[in-house]
């Protein structure tokens, strides 16, 4: 099967799920349930910009996406357990040049907590990130003929990091884990594949014959804030910072921002404006930006109430 079948099939998934998902009784709060559950799907028309060295892939472009996220979050005295997914997945068919991906994210999170007391606990937890697909960067050749070159893959690259730690939880809406101990393993499947156009020696931080790289000594710090600064107008960013004791100098930190202002014009419809920096030594020696609009069809429920 095609890749554009497949793409086409998974997009007319996630827009038949959503249309189920309208059809349902919404779920109504449970204030006896431990568990606090949130569901949130989008299907967007999008426009995108990237930095040229923007080693996710990707096109500045007209296209699609589909987003989801899932957050299942447990507490009971003093326990926690707080999951989380992150998808995202985009694409573009521009006249002549066929499909491109705008956006492409797999985020998983699991964490453990401890209360200690109202503001501060102890933790520990687990996530991987990568991407689902091919990522591609573009250039023309002496002719003037656009090439496409492989930059990233699925597991390629993704990273797993354990973190250990102390968290600082004064609202429902913002968190901050700082982790001296964290140590992590970047996977990259077939590393020489991005030999010479991601690095000529180390793609990513990886060597080749080796498909892994394991840091066991590193320090990260995490910041979230998620909440509705207005009447339909909701402001979510996350901040993480990384640092490998072993090769510890300011250009080797790794720090990653996200940010996406969402506003709702209605029950299904709303806008989104965000994007990605991105700072890391082993992909490249400069800042990656990604930016992205949305204006789409989104539905989400979930079986609390939102403080006031």
């Amino acid at each position: 099967m095609k890749l554009s079948t497949i793409r086409f099939f998974a997009l007319s998934l996630i827009f038949l799920s959503v249309v189920t998902l309208v059809q349902a009784q919404v779920v109504k709060p449970d204030t006896l349930s431990n568990w606090k559950k949130k569901f949130l799907i989008n299907l967007n028309v999008n426009q995108a910009a990237f930095s040229s060295n923007w080693k996710g892939g990707g096109v500045n472009s007209i296209g699609l996406n589909g987003l989801l996220n899932y957050t299942a979050n447990y507490s009971k005295n003093r326990d926690s357990w707080d999951n989380q997914i992150d998808l995202a997945y985009g694409f573009v068919n521009n006249s002549g040049q066929g499909y491109r991906k705008t956006i492409d994210r797999l985020y998983l999170d699991t964490k453990y907590g401890y209360k200690l007391n109202d503001d501060w606990g102890l933790f520990a937890s687990l996530n991987f990130a990568s991407q689902f697909a091919e990522g591609h960067r573009y250039d023309k050749d002496a002719n003037g003929v656009e090439q496409a070159t492989l930059i990233s893959d699925f597991l390629a690259p993704a990273f797993i990091t354990l973190a250990i730690g102390a968290e600082y939880h004064p609202v429902d809406y913002f968190t901050v884990r700082i982790s001296p101990f964290a140590p992590r393993v970047t996977i990259v499947r077939d590393p020489e594949r991005f030999i010479p156009a991601v690095d000529p020696v180390a793609p990513y931080g990886v060597e080749p014959p080796d498909e892994t790289r394991f840091e066991w000594l590193a320090f990260q710090l995490l910041a979230e804030f998620d909440k509705d600064i207005a009447k339909n107008l909701n402001l979510k960013w996350r901040y993480l910072m990384f640092a490998n004791y072993e090769t510890l100098e300011m250009k080797t930190i790794d720090h990653r921002l996200d940010l996406m202002l969402n506003a709702k014009v209605n029950q299904f419809i709303t806008v989104g404006l965000g994007g990605i920096l991105l700072y890391d030594y082993d992909q490249d020696s400069g800042a990656q930006i990604s930016q992205v609009f949305n204006l789409g069809f989104a539905y989400s429920f979930q079986n609390y109430e939102e403080p006031k």
